[in-house]
């Protein structure tokens, strides 16, 4: 038994580690090797330069206006992200209070869930063009028609350069929160009831509920939600597509990395200079990483 344990379990790793060298490490590999070159995607030999792709990074604005975007959507993103979907799955798990001697959500909660939910299964196609109308410049749009009728001038949401970022992540956390309200509210149902109701039974109102239990113990949920949104910060390539104006500005005020990349590789045809950025990309996504689970974890809580 012991001697066919080897070859069986040799023969069931074989095959996806296969797959994951051919269809993840070798595309990774080549894009490194092609961030060393010049190449143009015609050339079957492309010229190798060395570090010159790198170099010019240093002093090229737009990937550095980029990468400050990219900084300001993950302090913001997930943040914002996380506070709201905490709030929401508290009220729709124990913010209801004792009812029936359990604690239970608000009025309706179940119907909230797939509300909030929905967002989440829209094609980005039609949450552009959902935004494009919310977002009109004029007073046809939603937000300024309301602005206009208490007298406040129409807001160029998505052509002021000062404010389109901020109204791109604002959809993005639109679009987030109800994966991570349902995120949230499962890891709420593996804390016992128990603690809630021997805490509501001494005295414990919904503000120690949520700061002094609900929080503490969803600790490793939150990190885990944490991590996926710095990395979809990193993305955020379809709705500045879709979004923004002349894809990425007005004057490269809303774009981003992988904007960028498609851009350089596919409009301007410079596939080694796309490649230096999309490995650049790749360090900072597995910093993100590595810093937030360092510096997030803590001593597991058992219950």
């Amino acid at each position: 038994m012991r001697h066919g344990r080897y070859p069986f379990i040799v023969g069931f790793l074989a095959a996806p580690v296969l797959l994951y060298v051919v269809f993840v490490v070798s595309p990774y590999i080549q894009a490194f090797y092609i961030s060393l070159t010049n190449w143009k995607g015609i050339s079957a030999n492309p010229q190798f330069i060395g570090l010159e792709n790198y170099s010019n990074l240093l002093n090229d604005e737009v990937f550095w206006a980029a990468v400050r975007h990219h900084g300001v959507l993950l302090l913001v993103m997930p943040l914002v992200t996380i506070v709201i979907a905490l709030f929401f799955s508290f009220l729709l798990n124990v913010g209801g209070g004792q009812r029936g001697g359990q604690m239970a959500g608000v009025w309706g909660s179940k119907v909230y869930r797939v509300i909030f939910f929905l967002p989440q299964v829209l094609a980005v196609a039609i949450v552009g063009a959902l935004f494009q109308a919310i977002y009109r410049p004029d007073e046809t749009g939603v937000i300024n028609g309301l602005l206009g009728k208490v007298g406040i001038d129409p807001v160029g949401w998505l052509i002021d350069p000062n404010i389109a970022l901020l109204a791109i992540i604002a959809v993005m956390v639109w679009q987030a929160v109800g994966f991570y309200v349902v995120l949230f509210s499962a890891g709420m149902s593996t804390i016992p009831k128990d603690v809630f109701e021997a805490a509501a039974l001494d005295g414990a109102g919904r503000f120690t509920l949520f700061f002094k239990i609900t929080l503490p113990l969803l600790w490793d949920t939150m990190q885990v939600a944490w991590v996926y949104l710095g990395i979809a910060a990193f993305d955020a390539f379809a709705l500045v597509q879709v979004l923004s104006v002349d894809r990425g500005g007005p004057d490269n005020s809303t774009t981003v990395l992988p904007l960028e990349i498609w851009r350089t590789a596919f409009s301007f045809s410079k596939f080694g200079y796309a490649s230096a950025m999309g490995v650049a990309l790749f360090f900072m996504t597995i910093t993100f990483a590595a810093l937030t689970l360092r510096v997030t974890r803590r001593e597991r809580i058992e219950f």
